[in-house]
């Protein structure tokens, strides 16, 4: 076996029975509580969970980008939907961005203490007013003698209420749109930063995702992530491995649904047969298979181009577009398969059902993705 394959086995042999050691016995306690304990961090970290792909040199494993894909898919798989969207925050964004345009202080500040879970991460871009549209945030950074001062609020956090760093999108230049848009590191610890209340949110209820306030917060000139006025190409840059995350999450969570109900229809009985005998019910599952085995071939073939520094942001459009808008249309069949005991908390395709709606929202929404791939094509629309 080559040995690529063997460091993949090794990690799925390991993944697979920490989430089965630790967190299944406690994740429906978790949903209810619409929270998970802080501590989970820590143990996620200390398995080798965190920073998968990160260098050994910050305690690392060092393996390839694509294992950690396979965590966040793995996760997803086994209906575990709420701690899939923290995962990918903090393993599959916030350290990257570190990695990639941090200084080498920064990196040595927080990427050990993220990857052994004594640190959560949290990006902040969302604001009440401002979503897709990020040259509309309102969030500011004023530069003074002792650092910069910054005010405003993000909503829709994930991890938002764990959290120890926060990578903070804010203007620098008001005036500039997003070319006077810059990042920041701010550590939760310090005076004039706030958390709202958790949000309540129809599915994910385990992914603690929060409103978050600065009031006169002042960070050190040394907490800017990059350059100022980069902020908005930092977020191009970094793009494609954010949506790469929520595709590997559609697929393990779709592949985790179409299992349920493969083994549910073969059970269930109706008419004097089994669901499984009818031809929409078989009709329904080929389709399903046939889906997910395209979109696979597409994530691996994004993966490839990631790791060749070759991937586009429409390459990320069109993976984001197509596996969630897939992940969401077989989740809805599959329930419709179990009849009305899928509309039931006791069965756990409704869980997947409901933990599938985001995804077409978050990390850009279905609609901002179309528009990436016709620009691509057409070019901007001049009005």
């Amino acid at each position: 076996m080559p040995k690529h394959d063997q460091d993949a086995a090794l990690f799925q042999t390991m993944i697979s029975r920490v989430l089965e050691q630790e967190v299944a016995p406690h994740f429906d306690q978790w949903e209810e509580a619409g929270v998970m304990p802080k501590s989970l961090w820590k143990t996620l970290g200390e398995a080798g969970m965190l920073g998968i792909d990160m260098p050994e040199q910050y305690g690392g494993a060092g393996a390839r980008m694509e294992i950690c894909q396979m965590a966040v898919e793995e996760i997803a798989r086994q209906g575990f939907g709420g701690l899939c969207g923290g995962y990918n925050i903090h393993a599959n964004i916030v350290m990257p961005y570190l990695l990639h345009i941090g200084t080498e202080h920064q990196r040595e500040q927080w990427l050990p203490a993220m990857i052994a879970g004594d640190a959560v991460g949290a990006i902040a871009m969302t604001e009440p007013g401002a979503g897709s549209d990020l040259a509309a945030i309102r969030t500011t950074a004023e530069r003074t003698d002792e650092g910069w001062l910054i005010n405003g609020s993000k909503v829709f956090i994930t991890n938002g209420l764990h959290a120890d760093l926060v990578i903070v999108c804010a203007k620098t230049d008001p005036k500039a749109g997003a070319k006077g848009i810059s990042l920041f590191l701010v550590d939760t610890q310090l005076a004039g930063f706030s958390r709202g209340k958790g949000i309540k949110k129809i599915g994910q209820h385990s992914s603690d995702t929060a409103e978050l306030f600065f009031s006169d917060l002042l960070i050190p000139q040394d907490a800017l992530l990059g350059e100022v006025g980069k902020g908005f190409a930092y977020l191009m840059q970094e793009l494609p491995r954010e949506r790469l995350g929520v595709a590997a999450q559609a697929i393990g969570a779709t592949e985790g649904a179409l299992a349920l109900t493969i083994d549910y229809v073969q059970q269930r009985k109706a008419f004097g047969k089994r669901i499984a005998d009818f031809q929409n019910t078989r009709f329904k599952l080929a389709e399903a298979r046939a889906q997910l085995d395209m979109a696979r071939v597409y994530l691996d073939h994004c993966i490839d181009k990631y790791n060749a520094n070759a991937m586009t942001p429409t390459d990320a459009a069109v993976l984001k577009l197509q596996l969630t808008e897939m992940q969401c249309k077989i989740t809805d069949e599959c329930l419709q398969l179990f009849g009305g005991y899928g509309y039931t908390l006791e069965y756990p395709i409704s869980r997947f059902y409901v933990d599938a709606r985001v995804q077409t929202l978050y990390a850009g929404t279905s609609e901002i993705m179309k528009e990436v791939i016709a620009r691509s094509i057409l070019g901007k629309n001049a009005r």
